[in-house]
């Protein structure tokens, strides 16, 4: 269960019952969630609360190309260097209500006042905006999974919130498994992308090609493991070899 929603501590949630009664979250692990992958880039996100948990949502966000904004009276030390080196943009105020999310892509609330975060989350409905309220899963309309990054590889791994620490475990173990060379395998497969656009005319030629060669023999991965790229290289240059078919007489 998360941090901030538990029964007998103080609701923090948009239903203001006082005391918790989880009825919030009940059916937090009946709700499935759409699984997607924001393209940050540019876009302005704004942060709300300057403490650790919104300096960990501004590195996210900075980590993926977007524009982070954050709002806060105070901030700590490394958000402050993070505005003076001007790889932010800090509001050195509280959060001023809608305006704030004009032209903003996503929000994300990060304060320990209750009514802060209710307010950030009420205003970015009515917008119909992306917006999360760290650690309570009832003000949110999308969550934040764990994330393994390894070049440009992505997983995420989410537990609907019922247990980060499960989550924290599962990151760690998959990071040993799928490390450097998986990603190294996919920079290589993207290089020769643009062959098999030029040279092979359907989606099932492209992926029968590719398939061929991450599930073929030998494992692209073992050889990558054993320090044997050229012998990779080598490998796709047959495969480009035995895909293309002959030209008729």
């Amino acid at each position: 269960m998360p941090a901030q929603a538990f029964a007998g501590k103080e609701c923090v949630c948009q239903f203001r019952k006082g005391i918790c009664d989880q009825s919030c979250v009940r059916d937090m692990l009946d709700t499935p969630f759409y699984i997607a992958c924001l393209k940050l880039k540019g876009r302005d996100c704004l942060v709300v609360g300057g403490g650790e948990v919104g300096l960990e949502k501004t590195e996210g966000i900075l980590a993926c190309g977007g524009n982070a904004v954050l709002v806060a009276p105070e901030a700590c030390g490394p958000l402050c260097e993070l505005a003076e080196e001007g790889s932010i943009t800090w509001h050195r105020r509280p959060y001023g209500g809608a305006d704030d999310l004009k032209g903003m892509f996503m929000a994300i609330a990060a304060t320990d006042d209750s009514e802060v975060n209710i307010k950030v989350y009420e205003d970015a409905e009515e917008l119909a905006m992306l917006v999360n309220v760290a650690d309570v899963p009832p003000l949110c309309n999308f969550i934040l999974p764990a994330i393994v990054r390894t070049g440009p590889l992505a997983i995420a791994i989410s537990t609907a919130g019922s247990s980060p620490a499960l989550a924290k475990r599962m990151k760690r173990e998959i990071g040993e498994l799928y490390g450097e060379d998986y990603a190294r395998l996919a920079v290589i497969l993207n290089e020769v992308r643009g062959w098999a656009k030029r040279n092979l005319p359907t989606y099932y030629d492209r992926r029968d090609f590719f398939e061929g060669i991450v599930n073929g023999e030998p494992d692209p991965i073992a050889l990558l493991r054993e320090g044997r790229e050229a012998d990779l290289l080598e490998l796709i240059e047959a495969a480009k070899t035995s895909t293309m078919k002959p030209t008729q007489p």
